[in-house]
């Protein structure tokens, strides 16, 4: 399989990071799956927990995302082109008067 990849440089991957988190509403915190809504909220049972998605993480997935989209958007307008020309084609009729 092929890799695509990209460089940033080391002083700009947090600007990076920090702005796809930002602007695709990364959360810090997320609901804890262990959050035990019966017993009261303290330091060993916490309603939100920071995010195990990493930044890097999320913003592959963004990334990945992104082409993927990219992908299918395009090749559902050449299909889109492609029925189009042959709806057209397919739309000629030949109608004569017998009577002429």
């Amino acid at each position: 399989m092929t890799q695509f990849s990209i460089e940033i440089a080391d002083a700009d991957v947090s600007r990076v990071l920090n702005a796809v988190a930002a602007n695709y509403n990364r959360p810090e915190q997320v609901p804890n799956p262990d959050f035990n809504e019966s017993l009261k909220e303290s330091e060993t049972n916490v309603r939100m927990i920071d995010n195990p998605e990493t930044k890097y993480v999320f913003a592959n997935k963004i990334v990945r995302n992104f082409l993927s989209e990219n992908v299918k958007a395009y090749e559902v307008k050449l299909a889109k082109q492609a029925a189009a020309e042959a709806a057209e084609i397919a739309a000629i009729v030949t109608i004569t008067d017998p009577q002429v």
